[in-house]
């Protein structure tokens, strides 16, 4: 069973001097500690990808970028290529947040050309999907993921393995301190398990991990990273204090 991957997405947060701290201490609590059954990644914001590469190369903790154009190359003012991720030293890439998703007002097709600009560019897609506070109340949540587990996901994956990570993050849950309970996660997870079962088989349904994203803290991690099929965290403001994502990290099962 592959380890659980623990990513922290620093948004727009931080100057040079803060991300060199945060990745710095970060190193050097991966190198002085045992005890950590995790793949880790880290994905700060773009201008600081080649910074945090630097500090990060040789180790295990991964780089990411947390969106790409779903273009190779051309008149894109503002954006970044897949390509130019991977040439910099990214294993992975977020992308279809739900803040791009609302902020940029990117559809699930838009998403879907990105995952596949990502994955022909050798990265791992982490592909974001998640429902809002209204679209839960009103009993739509299951429905809602579907339709963007449908549209959002890339074309071309075949039963030995997907070539992607799914990330559900409950967009009522991102930032406001209110986190979905080990229920609620259990049911959407086990949901989006059997769509990708449906669609690519069983076997790489078993290999595509299921990230929880929407507060993940430390003293939550351990019981949202026990449920079945979460193959992880999407880790968004305890990913910016290098000891709540290690102890997020440590929380991860043996």
């Amino acid at each position: 069973m592959q380890p659980q991957l623990i990513a922290g997405n620093w948004k727009m947060n931080g100057l040079v001097s803060d991300g060199k701290a945060l990745a710095a201490d970060l190193l050097a609590l991966q190198q002085g500690q045992d005890g950590v059954n995790a793949a880790l990644l880290l994905c700060p914001p773009a201008p600081l990808l080649p910074l945090i590469g630097d500090i990060l190369r040789d180790s295990p903790i991964q780089l990411g970028g947390q969106d790409c154009h779903a273009k190779a190359s051309g008149a894109h003012t503002g954006d970044t290529s897949a390509q130019l991720l991977a040439d910099i030293g990214c294993s992975h890439v977020i992308v279809g947040h739900s803040e791009r998703r609302a902020d940029h007002g990117e559809s699930s097709a838009e998403v879907q050309d990105k995952a596949m600009a990502a994955m022909a560019a050798g990265l791992t897609p982490i592909i974001c999907v998640g429902e809002t506070e209204g679209e839960r109340d009103a009993g739509r949540a299951l429905a809602v993921i579907g339709d963007q587990i449908a549209q959002s996901l890339p074309d071309g994956a075949g039963p030995e393995r997907t070539g992607f990570v799914v990330a559900y993050e409950p967009v009522w849950a991102i930032g406001t301190g209110r986190t979905a309970t080990p229920g609620d996660v259990a049911e959407v997870h086990t949901h989006i398990f059997g769509l990708l079962s449906a669609r690519f088989g069983a076997g790489a349904a078993q290999e595509t991990a299921i990230l929880y994203g929407g507060s993940v803290k430390p003293g939550n991690a351990a019981d949202l990273l026990a449920v079945a099929h979460v193959g992880g965290a999407l880790v968004g403001g305890a990913s910016l204090k290098a000891d709540d994502f290690w102890a997020i990290a440590r929380s991860c099962a043996a």
